[in-house]
């Protein structure tokens, strides 16, 4: 059962056992209810790699005609700040669907004195806000396993990315390594949602959190639907043993 307001589940549906909608509700839930303690419970339980691995999408970007990032499902601004740091010379718009994690972007923002080349917004994945062909460079970090229908939203991303631009997904997977898998399974679904419960206020969000990633399709299935969705040259960088992908296609 999926509680709204000021109540939390014990404990979250499964994502198989949930329709789209359903989902979307619960993971807008879960997010609002996450957003004060979201970028220190990243920083803590993956060791601070998050940054790492956001640093390196912020590499791989290449800017050459428009010179705008988007940055989808942006949640706090880490990746919209990573990405006008390394390239001082392009302007970000960064869009996310909770409130919540709208106005913890806007304030972290200002406070890294991006505000001129920034910008956040409330939007929907789903139909994203602008004109066809608008950004160098679209990416989304973290947002992608949330999403039911996923194809349709790297469509959208492909629809706003011009000819000859990038479509970049960093997501967290369940890795395939037959050794680490286990450690893997155990961190994910008994330590990450005991650390969980002494510092969120919402510690039910973290076993949603092992779900999702244990239900994300592995690194090879999903650069083929990406393929799928349009895109070429699709590859894919493993990252900290494989717990984190980051794929990269490119708009014909």
């Amino acid at each position: 059962m999926i509680l709204m307001g000021n109540s939390t589940p014990d404990k979250y549906p499964q994502v198989k056992d949930v329709s789209d909608a359903e989902r979307i509700r619960m993971v807008k839930e879960i997010f609002s209810t996450i957003t004060g303690k979201y970028d220190f419970l990243n920083r803590f339980l993956s060791l601070r790699r998050d940054v790492a691995w956001r640093n390196f999408a912020a590499q791989k970007m290449r800017f050459f005609q428009t010179h705008r990032y988007l940055d989808v499902a942006c949640g706090t601004g880490d990746l919209s700040v990573a990405a006008a740091q390394k390239h001082p010379d392009i302007s970000v718009t960064g869009l996310d669907f909770v409130p919540e994690m709208v106005a913890a972007a806007k304030e972290k923002v200002q406070k890294k004195n991006l505000g001129g080349r920034i910008q956040i917004m409330q939007g929907d994945a789903l139909q994203l806000p602008f004109e066809d062909n608008h950004f160098d460079v679209s990416g989304i970090a973290f947002g992608i396993r949330n999403i039911p229908d996923r194809s349709r939203a790297l469509s959208e991303m492909l629809r706003v990315t011009v000819p000859g631009g990038q479509v970049m997904v960093l997501e967290m997977t369940f890795v395939q390594n037959p050794f680490f898998k286990l450690i893997y399974y155990v961190y994910l679904n008994y330590l990450l949602p005991a650390f969980a419960k002494v510092f969120s206020k919402n510690p039910a969000a973290y076993y949603y959190l092992a779900d999702s990633i244990m239900n994300f399709p592995s690194p090879a299935a999903f650069s083929r639907l990406m393929e799928d969705t349009g895109m070429q040259n699709v590859k894919k960088y493993p990252l900290t043993f494989g717990v984190t992908y980051l794929h990269v296609g490119e708009k014909p």
